[in-house]
């Protein structure tokens, strides 16, 4: 086995600089690499999934995978974050396919009637209600409207993330939008009320 390799302190080693090195079985460089993309990785996951326990094992698996595939890596696209989101999109559609039942957790009763506490709470509402409209979308639509808007990504690298061509991921982001809006109409959720969310 080769030495890990080692890095200027001075400068930040890019991801790609960080892979070849993961490739060599460089642990302090992998930790690096989660370091960096853990946060972004479960945000998608827990989102995608809506169980904090599954989009843990998943991130997790999604990690893993970078370890096993680094020796055959090559960058492209969006590099490191955009292969790993969708390594983590692909398992979360697996784990969804598996399992259908979606569960939404009852809030607690009001107890604190100060005006913070109940804009806190009609903002909680809001933000279940958005959530549970979103876990209604098709696997695909909830997965292209979060790497959008949830998760900045231009439609080129969500495309990409998604292995669909620019064209397709467009026309599927537009049905995604125009699905959502109906949800969150059945909802009586409005612009409006979103805005109170920013």
């Amino acid at each position: 086995m080769c030495p890990p390799l080692r890095f200027d302190s001075s400068a930040d080693p890019t991801d790609e600089q960080l892979m070849n090195a993961v490739a060599e079985g460089d642990v302090p460089a992998y930790e690096q690499l989660v370091d960096r993309h853990l946060r972004s990785v479960f945000r998608l996951c827990n989102r995608l999934l809506g169980d904090r326990h599954e989009a843990e094992d998943l991130t997790q698996e999604s990690f893993a995978r970078l370890w096993q595939c680094a020796p055959n890596w090559r960058p492209s696209g969006g590099g490191v974050p955009a292969w790993l989101h969708r390594v983590a999109t692909n398992l979360c559609f697996d784990r969804l396919r598996r399992q259908r039942e979606i569960t939404v957790d009852i809030l607690p009763e009001q107890t604190d009637q100060s005006p913070c506490a109940v804009k806190r709470l009609e903002a909680h509402q809001l933000e279940e209600g958005l959530q549970t409209c979103l876990a209604r979308l098709p696997d695909r639509h909830r997965a292209a409207l979060l790497l959008s808007y949830y998760e900045g990504y231009s439609n080129l690298l969500a495309a990409q993330i998604m292995d669909m061509n620019i064209k397709a991921f467009e026309s599927l982001l537009l049905r995604a939008r125009r699905r959502m809006s109906q949800e969150l109409r059945q909802a009586g959720i409005w612009s409006e009320d979103l805005e109170a969310l920013t």
